[in-house]
């Protein structure tokens, strides 16, 4: 298992991590498998989204924070961070990449996104590739 540590600017942010994780696949010689990506963080995520249009990641946090505002009269959570929480459930702590011929296996727009809802921050991701084992 490999760590990136991912480095955040802002309270809630997303980080394309794909050319890190890319790197993690090719260092560690996995030619065809998958790679686990998990987030060891409870106010931070990971997803696949679009890459061409960075209006997308501003689109996906805009309603996140629409759908669980930072500010609820009725969190009772004392850190003052009860959204970054639920929306760290709502996006997932984790997510498999397949991986063919060394490369992960993603769409034409796709990317690997680590997700902030509580920064800025200093954070991990750990990766973990996996062989296939073929019968």
């Amino acid at each position: 298992m490999e760590t990136i540590n991912v480095r955040t600017g802002a309270r809630c942010q997303m980080v394309d991590v794909t050319d890190e994780v890319q790197r993690v696949v090719s260092a560690a010689g996995l030619k065809d498998g998958y790679v686990l990506c998990f987030v060891p963080h409870t106010t931070a995520g990971i997803t696949i989204q679009e890459n061409a249009d960075p209006d997308v990641q501003h689109d996906v946090l805009w309603k996140l924070d629409r759908l669980v505002p930072r500010e609820e009269s009725g969190y009772r959570h004392s850190e003052g961070n009860s959204d970054g929480h639920i929306k760290s459930s709502m996006m997932g702590v984790s997510t498999l990449v397949p991986v063919d011929a060394g490369r992960l296996v993603l769409g034409t727009w796709q990317a690997v996104y680590f997700c902030e809802f509580d920064g800025p921050r200093a954070r991990r991701l750990l990766v973990q590739c996996v062989n296939a084992v073929h019968a």
